[in-house]
């Protein structure tokens, strides 16, 4: 068998396990036959969402290549600091109730902002500030944002929603790939990510709405529509990978890092999680006000 392969094969498994055992009630259940009572789910779930946000806020202050001798370089991760304290402050005091509130308004709407930066006025990320600001906004927000996915009971266990999340990213990436392989013949984006084609976005597209639809029927007390967030998550996920192949592109990386055996670095594998987590985000916060 082909070493990459095997290589690919072990990461995934490993990068799937973590997932699943620290969005689910698995992990929690798994450790505390150890001891009784050692953890609580939330802990593992923010522990995992901590872990991602400063390994990818690392692995984008490397591929932007901040000049060794600026200020701005040490300031990313303070800022991150402060940036996540402040959900996290609300995370573990389950204070996130889907209101337009400033902090939302002005995240979802910096988080945009830095999207159409980084493909409009690509400029403007040639220089150690802009740098700076992308780097906080596109890591230390999504994943801030995501703490407040699952709804949480009085004794730490959570609801599903961010692991039918990471179900859904990985479906639509599957079936748009395999879609794409057999039928696809237009590219969505031949000079950033030649490989999507029209037809694969389709195929991703359809079949994650129905898997959505099956996940609403088997689990009807998750927040939302999942056949919704099945099409948002299929539509604003190839959304993700093209933002960080242009990131890449830009900076001419090929991955993020390497942290994942055969598969990069979590960049790299979160880039639709990424873009899926604040879109989602704000669904919730409109279906709850409709």
């Amino acid at each position: 068998m082909d070493k990459n392969l095997v290589l690919r094969l072990i990461g995934g498994a490993l990068y799937g396990f973590f997932v699943i055992m620290c969005t689910t009630p698995l992990g929690a259940e798994w450790i505390n036959t150890i001891s009784p009572n050692l953890v609580k789910q939330e802990n593992l779930f923010y522990g995992l969402m901590t872990f991602f946000l400063f390994v990818g806020a690392w692995e984008c202050v490397k591929m932007m290549k901040f000049d060794p001798k600026s200020w701005e370089k040490w300031v990313v991760f303070p800022v991150i600091v402060v940036v996540f304290y402040r959900f996290s402050k609300r995370f573990f005091q389950h204070g996130f109730y889907f209101n337009f509130n400033l902090s939302e308004i002005l995240g979802l709407s910096l988080i945009a902002i830095a999207v159409i930066t980084l493909f409009r006025f690509t400029k403007e990320l040639y220089f150690d500030n802009g740098k700076l600001i992308f780097t906080v906004i596109y890591t230390a927000l999504p994943f801030s944002f995501a703490l407040g996915l699952p709804s949480f009971s009085s004794d730490g266990n959570f609801t599903l929603e961010i692991f039918f999340l990471f179900v859904l990213i990985w479906s639509s990436d599957s079936f748009a790939y395999f879609t794409g392989k057999f039928l696809g013949k237009h590219k969505m984006a031949p000079k950033i990510s030649p490989k999507k084609t029209w037809e694969g976005f389709a195929g991703g597209v359809f079949f994650t709405i129905i898997l959505g639809y099956f996940i609403e029927m088997y689990y009807p007390d998750l927040r939302g529509n999942y056949m919704m967030v099945g099409l948002l998550v299929s539509v604003f996920g190839p959304l993700g990978d093209l933002v960080e192949s242009q990131l890449k592109r830009t900076f001419g990386v090929k991955d993020s890092g390497n942290i994942i055996p055969g598969h990069g670095g979590i960049l790299d594998r979160l880039d639709s999680f990424i873009i899926c987590v604040p879109v989602v985000y704000l669904y919730f916060i409109l279906e709850k006000l409709i």
